[in-house]
């Protein structure tokens, strides 16, 4: 079988994207890893497939029944996969990627003002451009699993990274995934860490976490007089490894520094816009209204081609 495809990526957490606008690719675990191979394939940290959000309801998808009654207007639906295979819930940098493979195929003008509301496992996720170019992605409703008792102790979990002599406190995020939040004090110990083996997290996550290592930077003066915040993460992804970024784990980093900054500290002189700085470049965290954050980046098609499909 041959497949037309498209490479792109955010902040260099790169995808295979294909588009399936009639809703019938059989994208099966093993064709995702053929896609995703940086060897024997393309090489991807997953494979976005773009389907009509109709035909992935009528294939039994529930997450699409409920994007349809959420919001009608969301015609097309992001199918992610991990590189392994695994189907995953959502991805920050990949709706950006998407938003930019739609533009390319004419299925939305976001130069011309237009929103491209897309519907995903994590639910409906809305894009619009800024004049920088960047993509502006409203990634919804988001949670401490542990709730406030965990915000006030600072952690609800343990993480145990190679070398460590200890595992060090931890606090869960929830994006629509799961991810878990270790603060370190230097660069340096972030630059030296051994992510080539899965982090261990207790107690284990029942669908497993992406772990996001982070120094905070402190904050800076903004354009506008406020404040903003800065950040420098690296990040295990689930069902990937170690990725260049991560969209969902960005905004996790940033509400978790965000929740221990806040510590004893006035609430409205905490900044709300927090700048993340990744292997791959630089993506911006933003607090919006009614419990949402917002997250802004840029998206690139590197190159497009033809591939052949394993069986």
């Amino acid at each position: 079988m041959t497949l037309r495809f498209t490479k792109g990526h955010g902040t260099h957490n790169d995808f295979v994207l294909v588009a399936d606008t009639r809703g019938d690719l059989d994208l099966t675990p093993a064709r995702v890893r053929h896609l995703a191979d940086r060897r024997g394939g393309i090489g991807g940290d997953g494979v976005i497939r773009l389907a009509p959000t109709a035909a992935v309801a009528r294939a039994g998808e529930a997450a699409a029944d409920a994007v349809l009654a959420d919001e009608p207007g969301a015609i097309w639906f992001m199918d992610y996969r991990n590189s392994d295979g695994t189907v995953a819930e959502m991805c920050g940098n990949g709706v950006r990627v998407f938003a930019a493979f739609a533009e390319s195929l004419g299925l939305v003008d976001l130069d011309g003002g237009d929103e491209l509301a897309l519907g995903t496992r994590g639910g409906v996720k809305r894009v619009r451009k800024e004049p920088n170019g960047w993509y502006a992605v409203d990634m919804g409703p988001w949670s401490y699993p542990g709730g406030q008792d965990a915000v006030a102790a600072g952690a609800d979990a343990a993480v145990m990274v190679a070398g460590w002599d200890a595992p060090r406190p931890a606090l869960s995020v929830d994006l629509g995934n799961p991810h878990t939040v270790v603060a370190l004090s230097r660069s340096a110990e972030l630059d030296a860490l051994d992510l080539t083996r899965e982090p261990a997290v207790d107690p284990p996550p029942p669908h497993g976490t992406n772990v996001e290592l982070v120094v905070p930077l402190g904050e800076e003066p903004a354009p506008d007089g406020g404040v903003v915040g800065r950040v420098r993460m690296r990040v295990h992804e689930r069902g990937v490894g170690e990725t260049q970024s991560c969209g969902t784990g960005a905004c996790a980093a940033a509400l978790a520094v965000r929740a221990w900054a806040s510590a004893g500290a006035d609430p409205d002189q905490v900044p709300t816009t927090w700048f993340v700085e990744v292997p791959g470049g630089e993506v911006r965290v933003r607090l919006l209204d009614g419990g949402h954050v917002e997250l802004a980046g840029p998206a690139e098609l590197v190159f497009s081609g033809e591939v052949e499909l394993p069986q």
